[in-house]
């Protein structure tokens, strides 16, 4: 099973940060702060019962980390 592909980007027009799906583009959730989404699990909860791949960008572009939820559904084995 293939996981589900998310990304979390700043959203500039609405000064929020946006959980979407890469393939169509449909935001999830929308958090306040970047650290809103990243602490307490929020990430998880808004993955629900489904496993999924999240790269979080930063606010300069580019990609701050990957995290994959469950943890061990990382389909990579190397350090990183």
């Amino acid at each position: 099973m293939t996981l589900r592909k998310l990304t979390l980007n700043v959203n500039a027009k609405k000064g929020t940060w946006d959980l979407k799906e890469d393939k169509g583009k449909k935001v999830i959730h929308s958090y306040k702060t970047k650290e809103n989404a990243t602490k307490g699990g929020a990430l998880k909860s808004a993955l629900g019962k489904q496993s999924g791949s999240v790269k979080i960008e930063k606010v300069t572009g580019g990609y701050q980390e990957e995290r994959n939820y469950p943890a061990g559904k990382d389909p990579c084995s190397t350090k990183g």
